[in-house]
């Protein structure tokens, strides 16, 4: 073929393409006055019998070269684009988007806001043990101006023959503290059966990482009056977090807190992979305040200072630690809790940084 044959040839194809372009842009004409008519007759937008009409048509009609199931899927996109095009933006977005709320959710934990642009520290044992444990840490927190205290009552480990917490027993003393310190109790709950009974002793029902897809835990949260802290799962996407979150808001409540712990990947130097880019595209895609829990997400003692410094500089509302008054005879993530020394030498340390205002209590 002679490069004049080659030109003409293709200059055939920029004439076929135009016309399809013109035809595509003429059909997605059409069906905005499609979705019009729809949305005046309150008519779902999408009809799965009215799709597979045209791709039948389609197909009864197609005399190749293509394949008829290659066109099918080249008409799919089509399909979905078009019916795209009969949504505004505002009404595809979630409803933790900032699309949809553009002002910052701020969650108020009796008097300790989350989302207002002032950092907080979340603090406190891995699993409640004892009263005096408990109240052990939340002596040394209150004593550095801290009122956001973590517990694990329930909690839900890979072995079944791990220490599972204290359950309602654990809750009871967490209230108990709390009442006696003016503290602001977050505890996890892993039964959706449970989330009423908790109610009456913890202030923020925490969802951790190995229920954040639990979609009945999600949607009883979601039901109640009282602030959730969502963890991020193992293995979850960014999308599967966020839309993790859109289950708790669709059931009324907005009072919800997304917590970065670390995902899994093929490291092991760390026990997680502690994604520090979730925080500013959470900031960024959601109204929703944001944590990191450097304790889970690093597993390491050693490291929780540090990875604290990079959470407060890019911008997380909190970080999330875990203390306990004599470490190597935890019943839990021995490994990864400070000790009170190593508390106070944690809170020194971020304050001489610059990084947190906390308040001086020593």
């Amino acid at each position: 073929m002679s490069n004049d044959q080659l030109e003409v040839l293709r200059t055939e194809l920029d004439e076929v393409n135009l016309k399809l372009l013109e035809l595509i842009n003429k059909r997605a004409e059409v069906v905005q006055e499609i979705g019009k008519v729809k949305g005046k007759q309150g008519v779902n937008r999408f009809d799965p019998v009215r799709e597979r009409k045209m791709l039948d048509h389609i197909a009864a009609n197609n005399e190749g070269p293509f394949e008829t199931s290659t066109l099918q899927h080249i008409f799919k996109q089509i399909f979905k684009a078009s019916l795209e095009l009969q949504e505004d933006d505002n009404s595809k977005a979630l409803l933790v988007s900032r699309k949809k709320h553009p002002e910052n959710t701020i969650v108020d934990l009796k008097g300790e806001k989350i989302g207002d642009g002032a950092q907080n520290l979340i603090m406190g044992p891995c699993a409640v043990e004892s009263y005096e444990q408990v109240l052990t840490v939340a002596k040394a927190m209150k004593d550095r101006g801290l009122r956001l205290l973590r517990g694990g009552a329930f909690k839900p480990r890979t072995s079944p023959y791990d220490f599972q917490g204290l359950g309602l027993e654990g809750l009871q003393i967490l209230k108990r503290v709390a009442d006696e310190l003016d503290m602001v109790v977050i505890s996890e709950i892993v039964n959706p059966a449970d989330v009423e009974l908790a109610i009456d002793y913890i202030d923020v029902i925490q969802i951790g990482a190995r229920n954040m897809q639990n979609f009945e835990l999600l949607k009883a949260a979601g039901s109640v009056k009282k602030p959730v802290l969502l963890k991020r799962g193992l293995s979850a996407t960014i999308e599967e977090f966020i839309h993790a979150a859109e289950y708790i808001i669709s059931k009324g409540n907005d009072q919800i807190m997304l917590c970065e712990r670390g995902i899994r990947t093929y490291e092991k130097a760390t026990r997680n992979t502690l994604d520090i880019s979730a925080v500013p595209i959470l900031k960024q895609e959601t109204h929703l305040p944001v944590l990191v829990d450097v304790t889970h997400s690093t597993g390491r003692r050693d490291l929780l200072l540090p990875t604290a410094k990079a959470a407060l500089a890019i911008g997380a509302d909190a970080v999330m630690a875990e203390v306990h008054p004599d470490p190597a005879v935890a019943l839990s993530d021995s490994a990864q809790q400070m000790n009170i020394p190593q508390f106070n030498h944690f809170i020194d340390e971020l304050q001489k940084s610059g990084l947190y205002q906390g308040k001086v209590m020593r």
